[in-house]
C-alpha cells in the first residue's frame, strides 16, 4: 500500500496541542458547568467534535464563528423540520444529514461537527427550544472561549481576518 496513506500531514507543535486541550476543556467545561447551574442540556456530542476543530485547527474556514454558530443551527433547524414532519427511520436521519449538509453548503456555513446535529435531533426527539439550548447557547460558548484562548501563547489569530477569507465564488476544497 502507497506511503502517502499513512502520512500524517499535521503538525507535532506540543505547546499548540496542549492550548488545543486546555481550549476543549475550558470550553467544553464552560458549557457543561453553565447547564448544571441551569438545569437546562448544553452539552451535546457534536460540541466536542467542533472543540477539535476551534481549538486545534483555528485557521480552518470550517472553525470560523459563522460557521460554527450558524451550521449548528441550520444543521439542527433541518433536523427538528425532519423529526416533526416525517416518519422515523433510517431513510429519513440519512436524508435529514444530506439536506443539512446541502444547506449549510449553501449558505457557506459548512461546519463537519454540525452534520451530526439532524441524528441527535432524530434520536432524541427535542422541542423546538433545542435550537437555543443547546445549539446556540453552547456553539456561541465554545467561540468567545475559542477567541479568549487564542491569546494564549502561541497565538493564534482567531477569527481569521477577512482579508484571508476565500474570495466569493471559489470553492475552498479545489
Amino acid at each position: 500500500m502507497p506511503r502517502r496513506f499513512f502520512h500524517r500531514h499535521q503538525t507535532a507543535c506540543l505547546p499548540c496541542w496542549a492550548k488545543a486541550a486546555l481550549g476543549a476543556l475550558a470550553g467544553l467545561g464552560v458549557v457543561a458547568l453553565a447547564g448544571e447551574a441551569s438545569g437546562a442540556t448544553l452539552l451535546m456530542a457534536p460540541l466536542g467534535a467542533s472543540a477539535m476543530l476551534l481549538f486545534g485547527f483555528p485557521a480552518s474556514p470550517l472553525s470560523q464563528p459563522a460557521p460554527v454558530i450558524g451550521g449548528h443551527l441550520v444543521a439542527a433547524l433541518v433536523g427538528l423540520l425532519f423529526d416533526h414532519l416525517l416518519p422515523a427511520g433510517w431513510w429519513s436521519m440519512a436524508a435529514a444529514v444530506a439536506v443539512a449538509i446541502a444547506v449549510m453548503g449553501i449558505l457557506r456555513l459548512s461546519h463537519p461537527p454540525a452534520a451530526a446535529n439532524p441524528l441527535v435531533v432524530m434520536m432524541a426527539h427535542p422541542g423546538w427550544d433545542f435550537l437555543l439550548a443547546p445549539v446556540l447557547i453552547g456553539s456561541i460558548a465554545l467561540v468567545v472561549i475559542a477567541v479568549l484562548i487564542h491569546r494564549l501563547p502561541p497565538r493564534t489569530a482567531y477569527p481569521l481576518p477577512l482579508d484571508e477569507s476565500p474570495a466569493p465564488g471559489k470553492d475552498i476544497a479545489k
